[in-house]
């Protein structure tokens, strides 16, 4: 406790004097949200994850506040992305290991629904929404034709890996939907960096 306290106020301190306050701010609520609110509640309720997946979807923001002292509608952007990102992807983990979150006491949704309708409509329902969330960076002017090419390749891919997961809750089609996830961000965010760079 005294070591993580200790690492997060040196973290704190360092953005509020070596950037700005405003990204201080930021990652403060991104800090106390995930360990006074997602913490706790992961022992009581499914709806942790929707609630851990805020903190979860900050860290761009902190990004951005950093680079320009504001927080402004792309910055809420980067979050949507990161928001409805990680719902698909943290059922797909749920999935695979509801019997040990089971044994720990952590009731997941796919532990308090064991046939797994819900977490399936519930990861299609967050991948569908991705997609044009996604999309939006070009709209704001931070991407052009070469991330939308992407970033729609991408949203496709993992929607269709979404509904073989929705339809077949099977170990591999969860096992398919987490992998991809962890190559999706990198590969967008990669697509949006590449993008930038050429405007």
């Amino acid at each position: 406790m005294t070591f993580g306290l200790g690492l997060s106020a040196a973290g704190l301190a360092d953005l509020a004097i070596g950037v700005n306050l405003l990204s201080a701010a930021v990652a403060a609520l991104t800090l106390v949200s995930y360990v006074l609110l997602y913490t706790p509640l992961k022992r009581h309720t499914s709806l942790a994850t929707l609630i851990g997946a805020v903190p979860g979807a900050l860290p761009p923001v902190i990004g951005w506040a950093a680079a320009t002292n504001a927080v402004t509608l792309p910055a809420f952007v980067l979050f949507g992305i990161m928001f409805f990102w990680q719902m698909p992807h943290f059922l797909a983990i749920a999935w695979l290991y509801r019997d040990d979150y089971a044994a720990a006491g952590i009731p997941l949704l796919p532990v308090l629904e064991p046939d797994g309708h819900r977490t399936g409509r519930q990861a299609l329902l967050y991948g569908a929404a991705l997609w044009p969330v996604s999309l939006m960076p070009t709209l704001l002017g931070l991407a052009d034709g070469f991330y939308i090419a992407v970033a729609t390749v991408l949203g496709l891919t993992l929607i269709v890996l979404c509904a073989k997961f929705a339809r077949d809750r099977s170990a591999q089609t969860a096992r398919q939907l987490f992998l991809f996830s962890i190559t999706y961000l990198p590969l967008l965010w990669g697509a949006l960096v590449a993008d930038r760079l050429w405007i």
